[in-house]
């Protein structure tokens, strides 16, 4: 069953965050819901990579959280990994790229903007951590619904 965002809202005011509206679309869906998994980045997506490629999403999203200068954490080859590993989307608080091939796989794909330059390997990543950004807390376990209207947030999944 679909559930929009702006229906969501509308039924349940007190029960959802909305994430700032400045998050665009780069994926190849424009609508999706699922449990959130959260990972921390600090200008490195090597872990990001392993946990895109290495485990099955299960219909989950993926919320990353980017520390540090401008760089893209996401482009067609990590999409292909969570495609192929069924995550519904990915939510960057970043940048990505290869945008021209994002849009054609079919995984949601949101993020502040676009950068040619790939993430440099420096630090390690946290995984599994509760992540607040744009005045929006992102927990494991959390449900997350994204369409063509933005982001939103709850502690349980609308039906």
């Amino acid at each position: 069953m679909k559930s929009y965002t702006a229906d969501i809202c509308d039924t349940h005011p007190n029960e959802v965050q909305v994430l700032n509206p400045k998050y665009h679309s780069y994926g190849g869906v424009s609508m999706c819901q699922g449990e959130i998994q959260t990972i921390k980045l600090f200008e490195d997506n090597k872990a990001l990579v392993e946990l895109l490629r290495d485990t099955n999403g299960h219909g989950k999203i993926c919320v990353v959280d980017v520390v540090g200068e401008y760089c893209a954490v996401v482009g067609e080859t990590l999409m292909n990994y969570a495609h192929k590993n069924n995550w519904k989307a990915i939510i960057i608080n970043g940048f990505v790229r290869d945008t021209h091939q994002t849009t054609q796989i079919p995984v949601g794909l949101w993020a502040k903007g676009t950068f040619p330059f790939k993430s440099q390997k420096k630090h390690d990543a946290i995984i599994n951590k509760t992540l607040e950004f744009e005045n929006v807390t992102f927990s494991v376990g959390d449900y997350l619904y994204a369409d063509n209207d933005g982001i939103i947030v709850s502690k349980q999944k609308f039906e």
